[in-house]
């Protein structure tokens, strides 16, 4: 609905707290339409029924434009019993049969009454309007502010309904929405009229203070460039208006909106990752992320928001590639340079609008600077007590002006006020600035002005908290308490509680705080803060033990995970290691540019079965490529031959035999080099897992014969079933059913004499596609369904695919065709999020069910039951399995 802008009359227009109303018709159009020459007479009529109601209850008309009234009350409660009449007296009215019913919705909102020219500003009015957008005729509904205010004071025929929570058009926070009941009118309608779109724009925690010009210049400019650029140094809040112009842009893209942020990566190739990862978007094998992108978005009309772009400038080739390709994609990007590609739109973000200090306008109105309002809410944030007072007025001008009206200085100020007045913050912040200017002359003004307010920040604090707060510099992307004690004080030698300690930082605005998945505490520090953090660290003689222990922390984080990766807790671990995925990408990059390259390559090594779950094979690949290419990596090692072992896992997942295979086959010579027995075994294991698959079924033999030998040998138990597994996967291969069934049946039965569930799991699948093989296929579907309840509870989405393939493939033998579609569709649904995976039907060499099926239901049947199975949910895709095959022979295609 569009407010109305031209005033019905000459009226004096009230300010302060006020309650604002909003209403049209629906249906006007249809009713314009259908009465003609009437319809004049009958908007005159409502217009006269609406504006008696109003004016009795005190209201004062701002505006009209056609069927739409604006019109202010000083009293909450005074304007929800104008809505109230107003829609009595509209029921009322007898209206002409022509026009049935004339159907008005209203909506209210209580906020700041402010002036701009001859009508109201600011995004109280805004919320208003979308309010009455989201009601259907007949209904009013109401803001939160104004049912707080009303819901005691309401008469006996009226009442309240919650509507809940909902996100309105251009408003970034959601608002909740209530009804209001008028005795004897309809109360029933439909869900309010909101728009929702694709997004994962993150929920903002603080209130979007001011800017609303800038706002609103930015999305026209969005609207008129697909490539606009916020520029500006840190601290200007680059960030924070983007994501309001995104949330006021993102019913204009039916694709969604969508933010990505750039600050945790430096190298350029990463971006295309990054990018695909916020849309959910999984890499292909053998096709670069960026085509996979670009395909993705060609015909999408989408708003991509790209934050903290100065961190890899060298990138920007790639944003025009992207809006090549994609023709409705727009861009919004937020930097402190501008991109310089052909088309891009600068939008330099100004600094917060500032009182002039010679002539300090009244204390009422002081807060209608941006500057000073961001200071009062944050301040209030502190101590909710503050107001700003003729004695302290100056002095919050003075600190705002003082910092250039810089949010971020302006916010890590006004968190002082917990312990200082305004007038002992701002001469502490004369002095730093001083200070500053003249010992940093290379740095631009307001970057000095915002390194002042954060140098006077770390000031304040004591020697054992500056010493913590560089050496929390080191994490990238946030960490734990407990990450934090062991890399920035292992011994306890700082004499403080660390949960405390990263508490107080919270508090002083110099650390953010979130809850992990875990439901633990992370603590994480703006970019620009941890830079300047990271400056003070590497001047210090702390820089080289914080960053091997830093190196240390996440190498053997990735060496514990690896041995459970496989395991009933895989879930768990991929979600730790996904929180510390930044971190471990820097401890990777630092260790190798360290010189600890035994360090990088282990911790590469541990890393590729996390990076194969999450579907960031190119990733892995491109990390470990790049560590074995290293000169000082070419020692034939164990740490090599384990990171070639993990190369070798990516590329087989990538469907890349040959590259799995030379990876494999040099991991296995400097494991016979080496001697070391578990090595050596685990080498055989693996280049011998690719011969079977590659049809070399002699040699593949004899090193799984090799390797069952020394893990026989070591005793090591996990190893040798391990082997009697692989055998009887060459058996299935070399077309030898009956010896493959009889060792995986012993495998199976040596699992659950051992009680591992999550084994016996494993083993299930192969084991179920040979009991089908020999026709008993009730006992294969009570094997799958066992497994798939297994991988469930863990979490093995991998596994589970593996599953509901082999069922297909066991209903193919069954003959009950439908099912196998229905199967291969529940199947599909869970692999695609996973990006591309070696399917069990390639690896043994089996027809794929889905073209199987596909090929003699027919493209029509065939589809119908696939379709199916795509919407089925893992609960009924396991009673699918459960049920016999009882109608198979109908159903066989012949």
């Amino acid at each position: 609905m569009a407010r109305p802008t031209r005033r019905a009359r000459v009226r004096v227009l009230p300010t302060g707290t006020l309650t604002f109303l909003f209403s049209d018709i629906e249906g006007s159009t249809r009713l314009l339409t259908a009465l003609g020459a009437a319809f004049g007479p009958l908007l005159e009529r409502h217009q006269a029924l609406l504006r008696g109601a109003f004016e009795a209850a005190g209201g004062v008309e701002v505006a009209t434009e056609g069927d739409s009234f604006f019109v202010v009350f000083r009293s909450a409660a005074s304007a929800v019993a104008a809505a109230a009449a107003a829609e009595r007296a509209l029921a009322a009215e007898p209206w002409a049969p022509a026009a049935d019913a004339v159907r008005v919705r209203m909506g209210l909102h209580t906020g700041e009454g402010t002036l701009g020219g001859d009508n109201y500003v600011g995004i109280d009015v805004h919320r208003a309007a979308r309010i009455a957008a989201a009601a259907h005729g007949g209904q009013v509904v109401i803001s939160e502010s104004t049912r707080m205010l009303v819901s005691r004071s309401l008469s006996d025929d009226l009442r309240l309904r919650d509507l809940g929570e909902y996100r309105l058009k251009d408003l970034e926070q959601p608002e909740r929405l209530t009804q209001l009941l008028v005795q004897g009118l309809p109360e029933d309608f439909p869900s309010p009229r909101t728009l929702e779109t694709p997004s994962n724009l993150p929920p903002q925690m603080t209130t979007f203070i001011g800017r609303e010009r800038e706002a609103e210049e930015v999305a026209e400019l969005a609207r008129r460039s697909r490539l606009v650029t916020l520029s500006g140094p840190g601290g200007t809040g680059k960030t924070r208006l983007s994501l309001q112009v995104a949330a006021q842009l993102r019913a204009e893209f039916g694709g969604g909106a969508f933010f990505v942020d750039l600050s945790p990566i430096v190298d350029p190739a990463l971006i295309p990752t990054t990018i695909a990862a916020a849309l959910g978007l999984r890499e292909q094998p053998n096709r670069p992320v960026l085509e996979s992108l670009q395909a993705h978005l060609r015909d999408l009309q989408l708003l991509l928001l790209l934050d903290n772009f100065e961190q890899v400038q060298a990138g920007a080739p790639l944003v025009g590639h992207l809006l090549e390709a994609a023709p409705q994609l727009s861009i919004l990007v937020t930097s402190r340079e501008v991109l310089h590609l052909r088309g891009e739109q600068e939008y330099p973000v100004p600094p917060l609008g500032l009182p002039d200090l010679a002539m300090l306008p009244p204390l009422e109105a002081l807060s209608r600077y941006d500057a000073v309002a961001l200071f009062i809410h944050r301040a209030r944030a502190v101590r909710p007590d503050f107001a700003v007072d003729n004695d302290n007025a100056p002095a919050v001008a003075a600190i705002c002006a003082r910092l250039d009206g810089l949010p971020l200085a302006i916010e890590l100020a006004a968190a002082r006020v917990k312990l200082f007045a305004p007038s002992a913050i701002l001469a502490h912040l004369e002095k730093t600035l001083a200070f500053l200017t003249s010992t940093a002359r290379d740095l631009p003004e307001r970057q000095r002005t915002l390194r002042g307010a954060i140098d006077w920040s770390h000031d304040l604090l004591d020697t054992t908290e500056r010493t913590l707060f560089r050496r929390l510099s080191i994490f990238v992307g946030g960490c734990a308490a407990d990450g934090a004690q062991a890399v920035c004080d292992p011994d306890g030698a700082l004499g403080i509680d660390m949960l405390d300690g990263l508490a107080s930082f919270v508090d002083k605005s110099l650390l953010t705080q979130a809850t992990g998945d875990d439901g633990e505490p992370r603590f994480g520090m703006l970019e620009t803060i941890r830079e300047y953090a990271a400056e003070r660290l590497a001047a210090s003689d702390d820089a080289e033990p914080v960053r091997r222990r830093h190196e240390d922390l996440f190498a053997g984080l990735a060496e514990q995970a690896a041995t459970e990766l496989l395991g009933p807790q895989q879930k768990a671990w991929v979600d730790r290691l996904d929180a510390d995925r930044d971190n471990l990408r820097a401890a990777l990059q630092h260790a190798a540019d360290d010189g600890r390259i035994e360090l990088a390559l282990g911790l590469g090594a541990a890393l590729w079965r996390f990076w194969q779950r999450r579907g960031q094979l190119a990733e892995g690949r491109t990390a470990l490529e790049g560590l074995l290419g290293r000169p000082e990596a070419a020692s034939p090692t164990q740490a090599r031959a384990r990171a070639l072992a993990g190369l070798g896992g990516v590329t087989y997942w990538q469907n890349d035999m040959v590259a799995a295979g030379q990876a494999y086959a040099e991991g296995l010579a400097i494991e016979r080099a080496l001697e070391e027995p578990s090595g050596l075994a685990d080498a055989l294991y693996n280049s011998g897992f690719v011969a079977a698959i590659g049809g070399d079924h002699a040699t593949a033999r004899a090193m799984y014969e090799e390797s069952l030998e020394i893990f026989t040998r070591l005793s090591d138990l996990p190893g040798v079933l391990r082997l009697r597994e692989a055998l009887s996967f060459l058996l299935f291969l070399q077309g030898d059913f009956a010896e493959a069934r009889a060792l995986q049946e012993e495998n199976v039965r040596a699992f659950r004499e051992g009680a591992e569930t999550f084994r016996v799991a494993i083993g299930s699948p192969m084991l179920s596609l040979l009991r089908a093989k020999d026709g008993e296929f009730a006992f294969a579907r009570e094997l799958q369904v066992e497994a798939l309840g297994t991988f469930r509870a863990v979490g093995d989405t991998h596994s589970m695919v593996r599953v509901l393939i082999m069922a297909a493939a066991t209903a193919v033998l069954e003959g009950d065709l439908e099912r196998a579609a229905t199967l291969s569709g529940a199947g599909d649904v869970l692999r695609e999020p996973l990006g591309e995976m070696a399917t069990p039907m390639t690896t043994l060499g089996m027809e794929d069910p889905a073209l199987a099926s596909r090929a003699r239901l027919g493209d029509e049947a065939f589809e119908r039951s696939y379709q199916k199975g795509r919407t089925l949910t893992l609960d009924q895709a396991s009673d699918l399995l459960s049920e016999a095959g009882s109608n198979a022979g109908s159903k066989r295609g012949e």
